[in-house]
């Protein structure tokens, strides 16, 4: 209970210091609107799948989010590794790893809400999902397991980055990733040589069964989604939690 206490406190730290830096905030729940408007509107028209396109791309803006939050997340993590505040902290009778959980706690909600958010412009602008309840249900615990495997990748960055600046390129790697997927283009018409990678990264499984559960139809890559995400969980973790010790 008290390393419960200790990691909810460092959650209400991390988000408020996120509160108070609005042009981050705001740039980051933008950006994959302005992204979803460009492909759609812009792209789109060019683009041949099954379907309207605005339902083919909405999973991997979806991702792109997840991307774009873990930039604010392994950023702050550096700042606190750099500012002097850890040394604080371990001078307190608290919970070792509450910081870190409090990082990735906020990463977590705030990537949530920016989901909810294009997801809410998304239908707006004519995203028809056919999913029933249980569809919904599997594709948001599958949108969660995936905000989190990333939101530790992204705290294990921000250990490893000797600065703020160098942590937030380092998760620019984090959003290229979906760029290389099926997120927006069908894997078909890669090359041989790309088209094997695509179709074998995380980003393609969690995108693929996150569209056929909202399309109402078979999903066959949840099972190696969920494995993918809890591995980057593990993964990330682990990671992190090594490095916070050494450093």
């Amino acid at each position: 209970m008290s390393a419960a206490a200790d990691c909810a406190v460092m959650v209400r730290r991390s988000a408020r210091r996120t509160l108070r830096s609005r042009d981050t905030l705001v740039i980051s729940l933008l950006l994959p609107i302005l992204i979803m408007l460009l492909f759609v509107y812009v792209f789109g028209g060019a683009i041949e799948v099954d379907g309207p396109y605005l339902d083919y791309v909405v999973p991997g803006i979806v991702l792109l989010c997840t991307g774009f939050g873990a930039s604010i997340t392994a950023t702050a993590v550096a700042a606190d590794m750099t500012s002097g505040a850890v040394q604080r902290f371990r001078t307190l009778p608290m919970f070792r790893q509450a910081l870190l959980a409090g990082h990735a706690g906020e990463g977590l909600l705030r990537n949530l809400a920016a989901i909810a958010l294009v997801l809410a412009l998304a239908l707006g602008l004519g995203f028809r999902p056919r999913a029933g309840v249980g569809g919904w249900l599997v594709a948001v615990a599958l949108l969660g397991l995936f905000v989190l495997a990333i939101t530790w990748i992204a705290v294990a960055l921000g250990l490893l980055a000797g600065s703020p600046e160098a942590a937030g390129g380092f998760t620019y790697a984090i959003m290229f990733i979906p760029y290389l997927s099926s997120a927006f283009v069908p894997t078909a018409g890669m090359p041989g040589w790309l088209r094997g990678f695509a179709e074998q990264q995380p980003a393609t499984a969690v995108v693929d069964s996150l569209r056929a559960q909202w399309s109402g139809l078979p999903d066959d890559d949840v099972v190696r989604a969920v494995f993918w995400c809890a591995g980057l969980t593990v993964f990330g973790y682990l990671v992190a939690a090594l490095r916070y010790e050494r450093r």
